[in-house]
């Protein structure tokens, strides 16, 4: 079963819910995640909707400050970025979510 993620509230962190149903695994090629949708909110033009976890960019960083996740609202096109404690980073990358790890110099 597919997991969508539902924020109780903006700016809070977003929470499992089921969602339809995996998509087929291909038999002759490697096991995949099943397919998992994220809720999410842009707070630019306040509409609301399902993004696939590949939609996602997340960051993870050496403190709070630079971790986070970002999409691009499909409504208005805004590039939103919000932080990702370690529950969301746990989430997102249960998902399917790649990480790109931040390297301080």
């Amino acid at each position: 079963m597919a997991r969508t993620l539902t924020p109780s509230a903006p700016g809070t962190p977003p929470v499992p819910r089921a969602a339809a149903a995996p998509a087929p695994a291909c038999a002759a090629g490697p096991a995949r995640h099943p397919a998992v949708l994220f809720k999410a909110a842009c707070p630019s033009c306040r509409g609301r909707f399902e993004l696939a976890s590949d939609a996602f960019r997340l960051a993870i960083g050496a403190s709070r400050r630079t971790t986070f996740y970002a999409f691009t609202c499909p409504d208005c096109g805004t590039a939103v970025r919000k932080p990702a404690g370690e529950r969301i980073v746990e989430l997102l990358t249960g998902g399917g979510v790649r990480a790109l790890r931040l390297h301080s110099a």
